[in-house]
């Protein structure tokens, strides 16, 4: 069981289920909604759940997707597909330690200039499965 949350605290989440290594997404919307790239795990939908979320604000980012942010500290939490059965957790967000990895770097073409992708992850020009 792992826990997590917003800077404020408006925001705190359980995950009561095994978690995805972190994928390191380098697209235009995470870059703009982070500052950076995203680093997000995942778990199952179902394994989920909100113990505090007030603050919580989800926000349609692109058709088929939404995001979730906190509306008093800022906090960037959440990514989910429409009627998908996972969510995407930002890693930063959860409660240290851990244990997590990058593990995948996606949509790597569209990466920022100030920085380079050194790691032995995987790395996708993509969603992996739609190259």
């Amino acid at each position: 069981m792992r826990e997590g949350g917003c800077l404020c605290g408006g925001v705190r989440y359980r995950v009561t289920g095994a978690l995805r290594d972190v994928w390191a997404c380098h697209c235009s919307q995470c870059r703009r909604t982070s500052g950076n790239f995203v680093a997000a795990t995942a778990c199952k939908t179902e394994q989920f759940e909100l113990l505090a979320g007030n603050t919580l604000k989800w926000f349609a980012s692109s058709p088929g997707a939404e995001r979730a942010f906190c509306n008093t500290c800022g906090g960037n939490l959440f990514w989910r597909p429409a009627g998908g059965k996972s969510i995407s957790i930002m890693a930063g967000t959860l409660d240290a330690p851990t244990g997590l990895r990058i593990g995948t770097h996606v949509f790597v073409g569209d990466k920022s200039d100030f920085y380079d992708i050194n790691d032995d992850a995987e790395k996708h020009q993509s969603w992996p499965g739609a190259q």
